[in-house]
Formats: structure tokens, C-alpha cells, sequence
């Protein structure tokens, strides 16, 4: 690949990488599943847990609360090209997060989860998709609920 490809091409899967989160906090969490592969997957490998397709993707992350309110911020982005239709990456990300949000400023608190994504991407008919997304997670907490006190 010649050095603009190659910075195309990180630059599709950082792309990729943001739009996640912002799905996931901003919009319709469901809607990830579009950023995968059809035959995608997401791991995290403490619990065992594993959602395999397209299909699946959107389940579950449409099974998120409704009164979810969340915040991601992602850091320390590396994506890696290992090929003209293959690239990896890592990210650190933070999750400040309640469940039971009516609307209002919620007064801050430490984050629930601080850890980072291992990523793969396939770029197929000229889109960079994600193929893979293994999240690893060394701090984390139970989601707090407003007017709740935390544990």
C-alpha cells in the first residue's frame, strides 16, 4: 500500500472506533451492528461472553436500558494495516454511566469501566468494517442509579 492508502485506511477504522461509541451514547445502540461484518463478532473474554453476527450484534446491544444514560471517551487509538483489506487496533476507553436517567445533569462520579478494545477490520467491496471487537476490562464497577447510593 502506498502511504495515503495506508492513512486512508486508518483513518476509516478510527472512524469506526468513534462511530461505535457514539452510536452507543448518542444514538440508536442497536445500530452497531451495522459497523460489523456480517458474520461479526464481540467478545469479552472475563465472562465468557460472545455475540456472533450481525443479527445477534443488534440484539444485544439494543437490549440496553431505555433510561441508560452514558458517556465513552476514547484515547490512545492505534490502528495497525496488515494488508490492503486488513488492518487491527487498540483503544483505551472510559464509561462514565447511570441506569434510571429522567433527564437533568447527574452529579459526577468516578467512571464504571476503564479498560480497552482489541479490534480487527475487513475492508470488503471498499468499506472498513470491524470483523472483531474483544473488550478488556481491569476496572469496573456496578452501574450506579441517580439518588442511589453507590456501593
Amino acid at each position: 500500500m502506498d502511504p495515503m492508502e495506508r492513512l486512508l485506511a486508518e483513518r476509516a477504522c478510527e472512524r469506526l472506533i468513534l462511530d461505535f461509541v457514539h452510536r452507543l451514547d448518542l444514538g440508536e445502540p442497536s445500530s452497531v451492528a451495522e459497523l460489523f461484518t456480517e458474520d461479526g463478532v464481540w467478545r469479552w473474554p472475563h465472562d465468557g461472553r460472545l455475540v456472533e453476527g450481525r443479527d445477534a450484534l443488534r440484539t444485544y446491544f439494543g437490549s440496553r436500558p431505555a433510561d441508560r444514560l452514558s458517556r465513552r471517551m476514547m484515547s490512545n487509538v492505534l490502528v495497525t494495516v496488515t494488508s490492503p483489506a486488513t488492518a487491527q487496533a487498540v483503544s483505551y476507553f472510559t464509561t462514565y454511566r447511570v441506569d434510571g436517567y429522567e433527564g437533568g445533569v447527574v452529579p459526577a462520579g468516578p467512571p464504571v469501566q476503564i479498560g480497552h478494545y482489541e479490534d480487527t477490520f475487513r475492508r470488503a467491496g471498499g468499506t472498513w468494517l470491524l470483523a472483531s471487537r474483544t473488550l478488556h476490562l481491569p476496572f469496573g464497577r456496578p452501574t450506579p442509579r441517580p439518588n442511589v447510593p453507590a456501593p
